[in-house]
């Protein structure tokens, strides 16, 4: 039987956002917040997309929950995750398995510590912003 201790517990658990399907997104930090607009500087932000092709991807950024892929100087795009992969801004690696050459909206990614070859995090996807130069 459940007690009555364990319901009022619930109720008031479900009195803040868990219950409300209002998920409260991860805020960077000031550091990532300024080498995101660094990152980001003289581009555009254009439509978002559900996917991206990872083929022409040259590089991978993490400035907090966001991940930025580098597909050249004039043409990035912005993700902000779930958040738990903020360990890529110190150096962990990405680690996405997919079927095909594409990362989309809801798809999981996890982090590994390079040096120790620790599980280290992961998040989910959101949608993908296009940013660009003029």
């Amino acid at each position: 039987m459940i007690g009555k201790a364990w319901i009022v517990g619930l109720a008031a658990l479900c009195a803040t956002a868990a219950c409300t399907g209002q998920a409260t997104a991860p805020q960077p930090s000031a550091a990532a917040s300024a080498g995101l607009a660094k990152e980001l500087a003289g581009l555009t932000p254009h439509e978002t997309t559900s996917c991206i092709t990872l083929l022409p991807t040259q590089q991978t950024k993490g400035y907090g929950p966001t991940i930025v892929y580098v597909v050249n100087q004039r043409l990035k795009y912005r993700n902000d995750t779930s958040g738990g992969c903020e360990a890529i801004g110190r150096g962990d690696a990405l680690v996405t398995r997919t079927t095909t050459s594409q990362l989309c909206q809801g798809d999981i990614a996890t982090t590994v510590d390079t040096t120790s070859r620790t599980f280290s995090g992961s998040c989910s996807f959101g949608p993908f912003t296009r940013y660009s130069a003029k």
